[in-house]
């Protein structure tokens, strides 16, 4: 999720939104919350009595919510790999507290253990800020798969089918999916601005989420299992953050880091377009990738070259800018012939191909247009002449209502946590309350070389989709390649076909299982 907010609009569409990886983005407040001074003046001053009552029923109104279900847990079962697992789900809460010790909010989280000794437990978070954690839950690792979601043809309305998931993790891990402040059914109990300070702004959203971590630890007789965290997009960024934090301030060890299609590293974007390589270094690679795939052609050996040549070539021509006409030609009829595109467009943009542009022109033609997510996953432009794009984003436009309706649906009925509570798969409140603090867009490449530095038990797995135009491959790339030999060797990356979601497409799902099982779960 491109997630620095300064620099959303950039992949964005003008709708909506971002999802795991990005930022929501959305649309501005109501007119009535903007304009408070000239409303103010058209009408008479309250009593002050009045006022007084009417600011402490504000106040007081979060925490006139009706409390929420006690835990609730339920047998099921799965056939994985043609064996039988028995499991127990749960879905409960924990309680958040202020620096006073009063309950400020409640986190819900949803659990699977399979009953056995010294097994591992892994901590699930999506991205944002304000996604829940349903995508890793029901798309990635959990013993149930949503069918029909984040892949071409796609509806918003289709049938809800859950089947057992043969890329579920649930045979070596358990698994505990978080939902933070403002996302699910977890919900705060203090007012808007209380709300800001404690949950919505990078450090102290770390530090909520990682007590959240150590008291379930505790509560569940955990604390001396092996520990793993999983952070897709945001959750990416949260990932080393949490890992460090727990390790040095809460004294919890964490034996495994996966990075889902990781948002690492903001200064990736902020080094200067007009004359930093790097930005068109990272976004090369997957437009190549999504070419080759609609050819036939895209193979772990065809990217090796394509990574030769971004690496080399390009960034060389890029560099050497107009100095070079000839080198720059050069370059330019060599991205032409990569991308496919019409060596007019790639001519005009120099090229240096601009996330949103490639997005609309690849499809031009057709009147369709490709997600920031994964550009072969399209729909039809319904603003087609604008200069911009005014659609939401084809993946984000068909996966928000099956996601809701399934994970809705199993919470209340199949467990029986019963709440009418709204459940927030991707909360642009959230997203759009979130500081951008320089804690958020200093990345967080130093905390992940300071966690592994710390312990040398500590292994990272990195994972993303070839095609994945929001939180690119060579981002992760670039920012391993500059750590000490002795960290790098403990990191690694591997890309799957698919993009910033990869695990929808049900062979880099099962990949993504034997990839992270064989690298990080092996001795436990």
């Amino acid at each position: 999720m491109k997630t620095a907010i300064a620099s959303r609009v950039r992949h964005w569409s003008a709708v909506g939104c971002a999802i795991l990886c990005a930022v929501i983005y959305c649309a501005a407040r109501p007119a009535f919350a903007q304009d408070n001074g000239s409303d103010q003046a058209a009408k008479p001053s309250p009593a002050k009595g009045t006022e007084a009552a009417n600011a402490s029923k504000e106040k007081a109104a979060p925490n006139e919510l009706p409390p929420l279900p006690a835990n609730k847990s339920i047998d099921q079962s799965i056939v994985l790999d043609g064996q039988t697992l028995n499991y127990k789900v749960t879905v409960g809460t924990i309680d958040v507290r202020d620096p006073n010790g009063k309950v400020a909010g409640n986190v819900v989280y949803t659990s699977y253990v399979v009953p056995g000794k010294d097994r591992a437990v892994t901590f699930a978070f999506n991205g944002g800020p304000g996604a829940s954690s349903v995508f890793l839950n029901f798309g990635a690792i959990g013993p149930k798969h949503l069918d029909g979601m984040g892949n071409e043809g796609d509806s918003a309305s289709g049938r809800i089918v859950l089947s057992d998931n043969q890329g579920s993790w649930l045979d070596f891990t358990d698994l505990v999916f978080i939902d933070p402040i403002g996302t699910g059914f977890s919900r705060s109990l203090v007012s808007e601005a209380d709300t800001k300070k404690l949950f919505y702004s990078t450090v102290p959203d770390v530090h909520y989420l990682s007590d959240v971590v150590y008291k379930w630890l505790v509560q569940n007789g955990r604390m001396t299992s092996p520990k793993y965290i999983i952070g897709e997009s945001y959750g990416g960024f949260r990932g080393p953050r949490l890992t460090y934090y727990l390790q040095s301030q809460l004294g919890v060890g964490i034996n495994g880091l996966i990075l889902v299609s990781p948002y690492l590293n903001p200064t990736d974007e902020n080094n200067g377009y007009i004359y930093s390589p790097i930005p068109w270094m990272i976004t090369l690679p997957p437009i190549v990738a999504a070419h080759l795939e609609r050819e036939g052609k895209l193979t772990a050996e065809a990217m090796q070259s394509v990574i030769a040549y971004d690496e080399g070539p390009y960034a060389t021509a890029l560099i050497s800018g107009n100095s070079d006409p000839a080198l720059e030609q050069a370059m330019i009829r060599k991205v032409a012939e990569m991308t496919g595109l019409d060596p007019t467009y790639v001519k005009e943009s120099g090229g240096r191909l601009e996330t949103e542009s490639y997005l609309r022109e690849v499809r031009r033609e057709q009147g369709k247009i490709g997600s920031v997510y994964d550009s072969n996953v399209t729909m039809l432009d319904p603003f087609p002449w604008s200069p911009d794009q005014r659609a939401n984003d084809p993946i984000l436009a068909a996966i928000i209502a099956p996601t809701t309706e399934a994970m809705v649906n199993f919470v209340t009925n199949v467990v029986g946590w019963k709440t009418d509570a709204p459940y927030r798969t991707l909360s642009d409140d959230v997203n759009r309350a979130w500081s951008d603090d320089e804690s958020l867009r200093s990345g967080s490449v130093t905390e992940l070389r300071q966690a592994v530095a710390a312990d040398p038990g500590l292994k990272v797995f990195i994972g993303h989709g070839w095609n994945d135009l929001s939180c690119p491959f060579m981002g992760s790339v670039l920012s391993v390649n500059q750590m000490p030999d002795a960290l790098r060797e403990r990191v690694s990356i591997h890309e799957f076909p698919g993009g910033h979601m990869f695990y929808t497409r049900e062979d880099s799902r099962i990949a993504f299982r034997k990839a992270a099982k064989a690298n990080l779960f092996g001795t436990h």
